[in-house]
């Protein structure tokens, strides 16, 4: 994206790996902070081979951990900005159903986290928002501030702001080695580059950056299968825009969760996926065969016979996203413990998108030195035992 006429240069303040969303937020912070930034991306822009495409995504202030739920009040505050900054709405507030069994540890902890929350039984949901349809004894926490961010907009629109404050992104372009030192060397299919400070943000394709590096985190790729619904009848789902996104917590039925968003991106189709997929090698992410076996849909049609009985219960569109999970689903925002000036964000774990503002002044705050904004203890490398191998 920089412009063929323009002199190469070949030395920055800092490089990220990777422009995702979380690789696009950190360069941002970077160069609000007048750090003269390059970030990489090995795939022309726009593009779905990662984790940032799509156009939509849950933003909530609910969450079970409170580590996660600490950081919503400043996503939100920095989603606005963003939004202010570019002169584009990135946010639809349509509010967030939480449906569990009550008393459910994690239901009870995103309760808390929103200070109380509403609690609504079968009936009263039935009432407010007449698609959905909780069994006997299941209740729905209401998370009224919760929305929907446009994912391919708000992605652009940190890019945008990055390249205003002089930063450089450069698509099409594929790092192929990383040498540390003082000045850290990063090698691509189109030039060298040198940095004194690294970040790599590059999403299922982080694993194999970083075993360069000496380190084996325990990264886990996986193809995700995103499912829209159509309305049995026009309108008799009640999928207008008012419909909130659910999210389902401890149901016997989805033991992975299940998470919906309304009828934004196809009209009248909701958005409704199992949060799980299968494992996959990143490179061959296109290779799978459309015929193999995909029980998540099925989990998926018992789902939406029981819970959103006006939808059919066969998806009318499917595409594919990936995620890259950490076994227990926390980020990794760390330094290599080798190599203080290389920092790491990892494992987002399909629920990364919404923390990204936060995220990447993390990430900026850890490569300068900075003591970091939030504690950082659930996010260290060091809590997988035996990463650090040979380089």
């Amino acid at each position: 994206m920089s412009a063929p006429s323009q002199p190469q240069k070949s030395t920055y303040d800092v490089i990220v790996i990777g422009a995702g969303i979380q690789g696009s937020f950190t360069a941002y912070h970077l160069a609000q902070r007048h750090k003269d930034t390059l970030l990489l991306e090995q795939f022309l822009l726009p593009h779905s081979r990662g984790s940032s495409h799509g156009q939509s995504r849950i933003i909530r202030s609910a969450y079970p951990q409170e580590y996660y739920s600490r950081m919503m009040p400043d996503c939100f505050r920095l989603w606005q900005q963003l939004e202010a900054e570019t002169g584009t709405p990135l946010y639809r507030q349509t509010g967030l159903v939480l449906l569990g069994p009550p008393g459910e540890p994690e239901l009870e902890a995103c309760r808390r986290s929103l200070g109380g929350g509403e609690v609504l039984d079968a009936a009263a949901l039935a009432q407010r928002f007449p698609g959905f349809r909780l069994q006997a004894g299941q209740v729905a926490v209401l998370d009224s501030s919760a929305g929907v961010l446009f994912a391919d907009r708000a992605l652009r629109a940190v890019q945008e702001v990055f390249r205003r404050h002089g930063g450089t992104l450069r698509d099409g372009e594929k790092v192929l080695h990383i040498e540390p030192g003082a000045m850290v060397t990063v090698t691509t299919t189109c030039g060298v580059y040198k940095a004194p400070r690294i970040i790599i943000t590059a999403g299922p394709w982080t694993g194999a950056f970083v075993e360069q590096l000496g380190l084996r985190l325990p990264l886990q790729p996986l193809r995700i299968d995103v499912c829209y619904w159509r309305e049995k009848q026009p309108g008799s789902a009640g999928l207008g825009t008012v419909t909130p996104s659910f999210l389902t917590l401890g149901l016997s039925q989805a033991p992975h969760g299940i998470y919906g968003l309304p009828s934004i991106e196809y009209p009248g189709l909701m958005k409704v996926c199992h949060h799980h997929g299968s494992p996959i090698d990143p490179e061959k992410r296109d290779q799978v065969s459309s015929s193999a076996p995909r029980p998540d849909i099925s989990v998926l049609s018992s789902f939406i016979s029981s819970y959103l009985p006006g939808l059919e219960t066969q998806p009318a569109v499917m595409e594919t996203c990936l995620y890259t999970n950490t076994p227990d689903e926390d980020f990794i925002l760390d330094r290599h413990p080798k190599f203080s000036n290389i920092v790491i964000g990892a494992g987002f774990s399909g629920h990364g998108f919404k923390l990204a503002p936060v995220v990447g002044k993390l990430l900026c705050e850890l490569s300068l030195g900075e003591e970091p904004s939030y504690n950082m203890t659930h996010f260290a490398i060091t809590r997988f035992p035996g990463v650090l191998g040979a380089a």
